[in-house]
């Protein structure tokens, strides 16, 4: 009688973890469906949500300036470079910090707009999400992990920034960016050829 419960126990387990599977991957966010909305609040204390910007070309980068893959970039000025070029063709570019307080990578509002200024970025505003919330909804494992969400708000690119799995700045020299290759064709109303790669950097502080 035990063993017969024990079985149907296991039968009944297994299959709410086959139906729930589905439902919570559908609630992460997903190459090629709409990017899910979150609200979270800038370093200038405005709150921002992704649905504001329905209509327009979004870029979310997910960012730890003490690490040795984002200084790479920001170091030599190429996402400075990535963010004005495309904020001038009115890209909305959001960077998000994902750290816990007391982990690497946290910062005070205060602290994130000393860096803005001392780096010359040009992100349309960086994001504060230190419980992780919004992180964990687009699966962000490292920072540099960037997103490209198209006009319809259509996630259609997830992973990493470039080809060169490297803190050495001397490989960003022929590298190729997959962010501004996704975003040249979906401001060319043409279709990203590559829309998922391994993303690559230091781990997301949650």
């Amino acid at each position: 009688m035990k063993k017969t419960a024990v079985l149907v126990l296991s039968i009944v387990l297994s299959l709410w973890l086959i139906n729930a599977a589905p439902a919570e991957r559908a609630a992460n966010a997903q190459v090629g469906e709409p990017a899910p909305d979150f609200t979270l609040v800038d370093s200038h204390g405005q709150e921002h949500s992704l649905s504001d910007f329905r209509g327009q070309v979004v870029v979310l980068e997910w960012l730890n300036h003490e690490c040795p893959f984002v200084r790479k970039f920001y170091n030599a000025g190429k996402m400075q470079e990535l963010q004005q070029r495309y904020t001038e063709k009115d890209v909305v570019w959001l960077s998000i910090i994902s750290s816990r307080e007391g982990e690497q990578g946290w910062m005070t509002p205060e602290q994130i707009n000393s860096a803005n200024e001392s780096k010359n970025v040009h992100a349309t505003a960086v994001l504060i999400d230190e419980p992780g919330d919004v992180g964990r909804l687009y699966d962000a494992r490292t920072t540099p992990q960037m997103y490209v969400i198209n006009e319809e708000g259509v996630l259609v690119y997830n992973g990493a920034i470039d080809d060169k799995p490297t803190a050495n700045p001397d490989d960003l020299r022929g590298a190729k960016n997959y962010v501004q290759l996704a975003l040249d064709s979906v401001l060319s109303g043409e279709a990203v050829e590559i829309s998922t790669t391994r993303p690559y950097g230091c781990s997301v502080k949650y």
